[in-house]
């Protein structure tokens, strides 16, 4: 039970501190909330006034109090104009505050889309695409509730009921007054207990529909690896299961929703008929009038339609401060690499890499960098070889501060790249990634990417020096050929180029190529180490390399292993040392020669 109540306090807590972050949002349009509320004042003044008009309506058209009868015009006419009244103030009030709904959306959304990206690469390897993007969605949807029924619906409410009370009271007595204020208590807090039990559900049902989509979306992106092992039908069937969950989920929502409508019915009922019972009495006495029959009844409709109602709104807004507190919890979510707050610049004119004693990991029990140490003059070209899960594509994450280390220094022209602000650092760095993923637009907005201010007349530039001059020609639509999602339209090779194209245009001071080549056949290849080589001329580059003849003019070779150094040197300086080096070297020359016998047999 203790867990149970502190669950509870802390629940309405979080409940209260949602509301207080959304406040500051409000704050832009303090002159349309202003008139919005006036509106919504105005709107509750002139409906708590139309059953008094009513009455005196029906009063003056009592015959029995009245022996002739006469139209009473003008009350009708000022019926009619409450009744109008009551709601074009409520569409002002909604169409003012609109605006201010919009814009905190905005600028929320935006916000949680900026912080996403400012998020390290850890966070992102972790996260479900689909389960984030509904997480997001939802939590924008739930702040435009929250804005609109929580100020014009729940507190307007709760004033009329006292509003009602006391006028009940006033001209009726305490009876009245208390079977009201009995029946709003009742109902108020049977909701709250029966949503509250209700809320599990919800969220049961909101896990299974986030669990559902991104297994649909995993599995839609993957639909190559799909038919490549026929396994649709297993899609098929694993996406029924979690349908069939969602469907128990679903299901198991709607029958407490049932408890729930009930249990407000019933309150309803009995607190309608109890009031209806006490007025008629009263009629029959002569304490009370048909018209204060009728105002009776209509206090208690129009009371009783709103709360009604607030029992929906509640349940919502209750569902909307969890999506929106979903939403912020991604906020508070803090990155693990800090981006200092400083202007410092690094200048390169001058500069070099420098690793000193550097060791990272990404879990204590494997270390991936131990202990390494080496410099790289400006203007040169280093090349990190090694088996796979040596630590190569790790070392240029570092220095991209996609992780922090763990001990050491990182330098770029004497300057700790920690205290360097995170935009200012990669500007100065271009990366030909392993893994080539591209967006779902034209080749032109693929490459201008790295530059997005470029003419085309540079862009196109760029995609000669990459040589995908022939490709794009080949094309219908040229540079505004659309790549596809990811990039699958076209070969991984010419994403590779298209890559290398992208960090052409950048134009950066030190150049990494992560096995830029990989993807490519060896006339590309040749090809593509040629133009890298000239673009490189005058920068600092680092090639991360699985085919060693592709690095063989490097100025410098580092030969990686369980994360260390074992080898450095030139590349003829690494052969004569018949090391691990010279092993890779001959391993894969008898491996380029079976290639080249194969090809000539075939041709």
């Amino acid at each position: 039970m203790r867990g149970s109540r502190h669950y509870s306090s802390n629940k309405w807590s979080g409940d209260w501190h949602v509301l207080k972050s959304l406040l500051p949002y409000l704050m832009d349009f303090r002159m349309r909330i202003a008139i919005a509320m006036a509106c919504l004042v105005l709107s509750k003044v002139a409906n708590i006034s139309i059953p008094f008009v009513l009455k005196y309506i029906v009063d003056s058209l009592d015959t029995v109090q009245n022996q002739l009868l006469v139209l009473p015009l003008s009350l009708l006419v000022f019926y009619g104009i409450l009744r109008f009244s009551s709601i074009i103030l409520g569409e002002i009030r909604d169409t003012v505050f609109g605006r201010v709904t919009e814009h905190a959306m905005r600028q929320i959304g935006l916000r949680v889309f900026k912080h996403l990206h400012e998020l390290d690469i850890a966070f992102h390897l972790s996260r479900k695409t689909g389960g984030l993007s509904r997480d997001v969605e939802r939590g924008t949807a739930g702040i435009s509730f929250l804005m609109r029924f929580l100020l014009f619906n729940i507190i307007p409410t709760l004033l009329e009921i006292l509003l009602v009370t006391f006028i009940l009271f006033f001209n009726f007595g305490w009876p009245f007054a208390l079977v009201i204020l009995c029946s709003v208590i009742c109902y108020i807090v049977f909701s709250i207990i029966v949503t509250d039990w209700r809320t599990n559900f919800v969220k049961k049902m909101n896990e299974m529909d986030n669990k559902t989509n991104t297994f649909a979306i995993d599995s839609l992106l993957n639909f190559e690896t799909v038919k490549y092992f026929s396994n649709e039908d297993h899609e098929a069937m694993q996406y029924d299961k979690n349908l069939a969950q969602l469907e128990k989920a679903r299901m198991d929502n709607r029958l407490s929703l049932v408890t729930l409508n009930s249990g407000q019915a019933i309150i309803i009922s009995v607190s309608i008929t109890i009031i209806m019972v006490l007025a008629a009495q009263r009629v029959v006495t002569g304490a009370m009038t048909l018209g204060d029959l009728v105002l009776v009844n209509a206090y208690m409709l129009q009371l009783f339609l709103p709360l009604n109602f607030l029992g929906f709104v509640y349940r919502e807004i209750k569902r909307a401060l969890a999506d929106v507190e979903h939403m912020f919890s991604l906020l508070e979510t803090k990155p693990t690499v800090t981006n200092p707050t400083s202007d410092i610049k690094i200048e390169f004119h001058e500069g070099k890499i420098e690793f000193k004693n550097v060791s990272f990991s990404y879990s204590e029990d494997r270390k991936i960098i131990d202990n390494v140490s080496f410099s790289l003059p400006k203007g040169q070209k280093y090349a990190i070889v090694g088996p796979s899960g040596s630590g190569k594509s790790t070392i240029a994450r570092l220095i991209f501060r996609l992780y922090d280390i763990n001990a050491g220094n990182i330098f770029i022209n004497g300057t700790d790249i920690q205290t360097v602000p995170l935009q200012n650092l990669r500007k100065l760095i271009g990366i030909v990634p392993q893994d080539t993923v591209l967006f779902n637009q034209s080749i032109f907005y693929n490459i201008s990417y790295g530059n997005p201010g470029a003419s085309r007349e540079d862009v196109s530039k760029a995609a000669n020096m990459a040589h995908l001059n022939e490709f794009i020609a080949s094309l219908p639509d040229g540079l505004d050929t659309l790549v596809g999602e990811r990039g699958l339209k076209v070969s991984g090779g010419e994403k590779q180029r298209i890559a290398i194209a992208r960090m052409l245009l950048m134009n950066p001071s030190i150049m990494v190529f992560d096995e830029a080549t990989s993807s490519l056949d060896s006339s590309a290849e040749k090809a593509i180490v040629n133009a890298i080589n000239e673009i490189s001329e005058n920068s600092t580059s680092i090639v991360i390399a699985h085919r060693l003849s592709t690095i063989t003019d490097a100025d410098q070779i580092i030969v990686l292993r369980h994360g260390k150094i074992i080898e450095q040197g030139k590349h003829l300086e690494l052969l004569e040392k018949n090391g691990t080096y010279s092993r890779l070297w001959e391993l894969q020359q008898q491996s380029s020669l079976t290639t080249t016998v194969s090809e000539n047999l075939i041709t």
